[in-house]
């Protein structure tokens, strides 16, 4: 019973009490960049969870393999090599969305999210372990990107997944689909999931 409670307060961590972006404020380069848009954003969330995920279990798997002097190198490649194929199959089959995320795709190597955690608690956690904080670190992010994205789609271009609702000539705020909104936008996110947080855990 002890163990199960335990998971679930590891996994709900990520997303709530130490949500990587909104909390923790881990990978701002791909949540600042790609934000414009909620489907961006679903898009490169999906994308750094599925690299997350794959290097959490393969670092677990192999640690006691791994020298101390060279694990940091050593989880650079096993990330590295997950990052590829999400960006080739992104090519592949989702050649619109591979478009508009750009250099942020290969930037997922040295997403400072998935290398600290490969390092922190992966190579010195048990598989399972390891899976549930993936999990749980993983679907943060992609609430938290999502949910960025969201926003600054609406209020700059009045849409929500490139659907709109409202006419071409109504008025919407253009400077949240601009690089500053993006930093508007994440400060009152924050602010407002700090509060929101705050309540859950008390």
């Amino acid at each position: 019973m002890t163990k199960k409670i335990d998971q679930k307060q590891n996994f709900l961590k990520g997303i709530i009490k130490d949500n990587p972006v909104f909390i923790m404020l881990l990978g701002m380069c791909p949540t600042l960049g790609v934000t414009s848009s909620a489907f961006n954003g679903l898009g490169m969330g999906v994308a750094t969870l599925f690299v997350l995920l794959m290097s959490n279990i393969v670092v677990s798997l192999i640690k006691t393999q791994i020298p101390s002097k060279v694990r940091i190198p050593a989880f650079i490649i096993i990330i590295a090599s997950f990052v590829t194929i999400v960006e080739m199959v992104l090519e592949a089959f989702i050649p619109f969305l591979y478009e508009q995320l750009g250099i942020f795709i290969p930037l997922i190597v040295v997403n400072c999210l998935i290398l600290g955690r490969a390092e922190s608690f992966a190579s010195k956690n048990n598989l399972w372990s390891s899976i549930v904080d993936a999990l749980g670190m993983g679907i943060g992010f992609i609430i938290a990107l999502t949910v960025l994205g969201a926003t600054r789609e609406i209020l700059g271009s009045g849409s929500i997944f490139e659907m709109k609702f409202v006419s071409e000539d109504a008025n919407t705020f253009i400077l949240f689909i601009l690089p500053p909104g993006a930093f508007i936008a994440l400060a009152y996110l924050s602010v407002l999931f700090n509060k929101i947080s705050i309540k859950t855990i008390s």
